[in-house]
């Protein structure tokens, strides 16, 4: 305990809390907040982001003028044309001279112009492809318009209107010639553009105006709108920033101290009041803090991370694990503690518990029986409809109108309620770390095609059978007056395992005519009929069945005597002297409802099979009968089982057995 306290004051975030929670669209229910000092506006996130897309669009694209292609492109025409002239057969003439200086001077005057390579990415309009541009040329930087400069494609056209228009030249050849000949010689610098786009966004200032020490932020009364919205998480920041800056570390590490140690200590109070049995346990203990540890430690991570949304993290994950290895109340409580610590570090604090609360009592309720695996899925969109309400509750009181709901915030809660299928796994990872029998073990105790209850079926049916009926009768009694009907069923359906030792000594296994008891002395059946308890656990042991279905096998006949066989001891030698705990089971008595249920469920369903003529009144007084015997051998004294439970169970055994033996009731007077 005191491990965990430490572990999770140290892992928390050291912060200083505002001490006020607000709300757009909520009115202010605190006294006039008057600012305490000097402080800067913050900008909106979109206030921000609108004055970075303005700067942006304010910064010109940077060209530069590459006197190199010039140079390239003319090297390159005067020995096109040549290749060209020459293949065309034509003669070294005047003709020749001519056409040649006309493309020579006219490419020279193009590029001279400027071509520009063109970028999308600064076009204003999809039907306007002219912006301006900042040139450099000769590291002098010059404010154009692209509209003055040629693209490769206009300077082709002007290129061959202009050779088209002299006749004095070869067209076809020069025209030929030069297309292969235009690039662009003005290209963007995208470097140096990013380069002024970022030192521009950088120097955009995250605050707009100021609020003077002592001047009014907002009165009681007030609705918080967006301008005092702001004003107050502006207050905020600064206040933390402040507190981080001056505060005293220390007395934040001891204000989170008091607070952890206090709902740890609470949480080890319920258990002494109301868990005992979890109290004394360590490893129990240990269990239920390493997972309300692990779940702060994944918040402390997740707050460290920046996580876009607290949300994200599977909270509902706690109560389910604990419901699964515990019960439902201790899971409700341990959420709680949970919620309320993570709550101290988590935007909108009441709105935050008021979520996962709601979300966590759904998630235990949801799963109050488990008796089929689906029931996770079905939890899990039970609990994501819960966080859709609530959500949609919030969003509509927040904010007054439907079409003003935020419905990508919502998706944090999905990918919360899909990691919280993650408690499956883990449910199995725990039961085998700390020994800890979960509802989803016992539902898998509780299959009959498993190996030890297919051999049990095979090597001795008549007790499988007996055990079948034992198991309904437990589990609905339990069911009735409150227990785990499950745990029950299980327990019934091992509780005579150890049978499988010697079945024909056992009355149900015998062949009619066949019982060897006839062949042994009264000491030496009743002991093997005691054994077949000792065998059961020692069986049940080398098949690592769980110590809780042990405790059935233990206690379903308590420390009462084989009664058949004393009795039967006294009468044939009444002259010895007998060791009444030759014929005693060796117990212990049933230590919880369940284990009481059984038992008395045993007798009774072995005992209404000795019934020649079952009928209503038979039924009623073997039940009576049976139970009453219990009572009085002192086999309840610890099960914590109440008169008027006991009366319940009566009344279930005698109306399931009159089921079983098709016993109608006579109407007639």
């Amino acid at each position: 305990m005191v491990f965990s306290i430490l572990f999770i004051t140290a892992i928390l975030p050291k912060q200083a809390r505002f001490k006020y929670e607000f709300e757009k669209g909520v009115v202010w229910m605190h006294d006039d907040l008057i600012s305490p000092y000097n402080f800067a506006i913050r900008k909106t996130t979109q206030e921000i982001k609108s004055d970075k897309d303005n700067i942006l669009k304010s910064i010109l694209p940077v060209y530069r003028l590459d006197d190199k292609v010039l140079e390239v492109q003319l090297s390159e025409y005067q020995a096109d044309f040549e290749a060209k002239w020459r293949s065309a057969g034509l003669p070294d003439d005047d003709y020749k001279e001519r056409t040649f200086e006309f493309g020579f001077e006219l490419l020279k005057n193009i590029y001279q112009k400027g071509v520009i390579g063109l970028n999308k990415n600064y076009q204003k309009e999809k039907d306007n492809a002219n912006y301006l541009i900042m040139l450099l040329k000769n590291n002098v930087k010059t404010e154009v318009s692209t509209a003055t400069l040629l693209t490769t494609t206009s300077a082709f056209s002007l290129a061959s209107e202009r050779v088209v228009e002299n006749k004095k030249v070869r067209t076809d050849i020069l025209v030929n010639v030069l297309k292969d000949r235009i690039t662009p010689n003005i290209l963007l610098d995208e470097r140096f553009t990013e380069s002024l786009q970022k030192q521009a966004i950088e120097n955009v200032s995250s605050t707009r105006g100021m609020v003077q020490k002592g001047e009014v932020i907002i009165e009681n009364g007030s609705t918080i709108n967006d301008e005092a919205y702001q004003k107050l998480e502006s207050l905020r920041l600064a206040y933390e920033e402040n507190a981080r800056v001056t505060g005293d570390r220390n007395l934040v590490l001891l204000g989170q101290f008091l607070l952890v140690a206090l709902i740890v200590s609470l949480l080890m109070v319920f258990l002494y009041l109301f868990r005992k049995d979890i109290f004394q346990d360590n490893r129990q203990i240990s269990l239920i803090l390493l997972v309300v540890t692990g779940m702060l430690l994944f918040l402390s991570w997740s707050i460290r991370m920046k996580l876009p949304s607290l949300y994200y993290i599977p909270y509902c994950i706690v109560p389910i694990i604990i419901r699964i290895l515990f019960d439902t109340r201790l899971a409700m409580n341990i959420h709680l503690l949970v919620v309320l610590i993570a709550s101290f570090f988590v935007p909108n604090s009441f709105e935050f518990a008021f979520l996962q609360i709601s979300a966590g009592m759904v998630s235990i309720y949801s799963i109050k029986n488990l008796v089929r695996r689906e029931q996770f899925l079905i939890s899990a969109l039970l609990i994501l409809l819960t966080y859709f309400i609530s959500y949609l509750g919030i969003s509509l009181i927040r904010e007054g109108a439907l079409a003003s709901v935020e419905w990508l915030k919502f998706l944090p809660f999905i990918f919360s309620v899909l990691l919280s299928l993650l408690a499956y796994p883990l449910i199995y990872l725990f039961e085998k770390m700390f020994g800890i029998t979960s509802d989803i073990t016992l539902m898998e105790l509780t299959n009959t095609n498993s190996t030890l209850l297919r051999e049990l079926a095979y090597k001795v049916p008549g007790t499988f059978q007996h055990s079948l009926q034992v198991a309904n009768l437990a589990e609905s009694a339990i069911f009735k007056i409150g227990g785990n009907a499950l745990l029950v069923r299980a327990g019934a359906l091992y509780h005579d395992i150890g049978k499988m030792e010697n079945p024909q000594f056992f009355i149900e296994n015998q062949n009619k005519g066949l019982n060897p008891h006839d062949k042994l002395p009264y000491e030496e059946s009743a002991q093997i009929i005691i054994r077949h308890v000792v065998n059961g656990v020692e069986l049940a042991r080398r098949h690592n069945l769980p110590e809780v279905i042990i405790d059935f096998i233990r206690t379903h006949h308590g420390n009462t005597r084989v009664d058949y066989f004393y009795q039967s001891f006294l009468k044939n030698f009444p002259e010895k002297i007998v060791d009444e705990n030759t014929f005693r089971y060796p117990g212990p008595i049933p230590f919880s409802k369940e284990t009481a249920v059984l038992m008395l469920a045993d007798s009774v369903e072995a005992a209404s099979r000795s019934l020649k003529e079952p009928d209503a009144e038979s039924i009623n007084n073997l039940v009576e009968r049976i139970i009453d015997y219990k009572l009085e051998q002192n086999q309840l004294n610890d099960s914590n089982i109440t008169l008027k439970e006991i009366e319940t169970i009566k009344l279930i055994f005698k109306t399931m057995l009159m089921g079983i033996y098709h016993v109608r009731i006579d109407y007639r007077q």
